[in-house]
């Protein structure tokens, strides 16, 4: 079941245009009208809506109704589950860098230890 959840919210974050979205709702909750604001010069409202409930099947924000009003916020939870998971990955990179480092300073120290002998003719 994460698997699948994670794949939902990668598949999600894949598209700028969902990010931008997600952006825009961790300034604060917003109506559909007021995310769609800053794309309707490049798609319709309907594709929009359709990259919302992208973003809402991924379980990465809630659409409620309110009236005439349909307003969104962030879902932190499925976000924080790809967090982890990409930090288990961090944790391997770093413990990486921390062996090169440790590797570049044997050589540079050997480098230090050994000094030039030029061969005369």
């Amino acid at each position: 079941m994460m698997q699948d959840r994670l794949s939902l919210t990668f598949s999600a974050l894949a598209d700028p245009t969902r990010r931008a979205i997600l952006a825009q709702l961790a300034q604060g909750d917003a109506n559909v009208s007021d995310l769609a604001r800053p794309f309707l010069n490049e798609m319709s409202l309907p594709a929009v809506t359709k990259h919302l409930k992208v973003l809402e099947t991924a379980g990465l924000i809630t659409k409620t109704r309110e009236a005439q009003c349909r307003p969104c916020k962030l879902n932190g939870e499925n976000l924080k589950l790809a967090a982890d998971w990409v930090d288990q990955y961090r944790i391997f990179w770093e413990q990486s860098f921390d062996r090169l480092d440790l590797y570049l300073q044997s050589i540079t120290a050997e480098k230090k230890g050994k000094k030039h002998v030029r061969k005369s003719k």
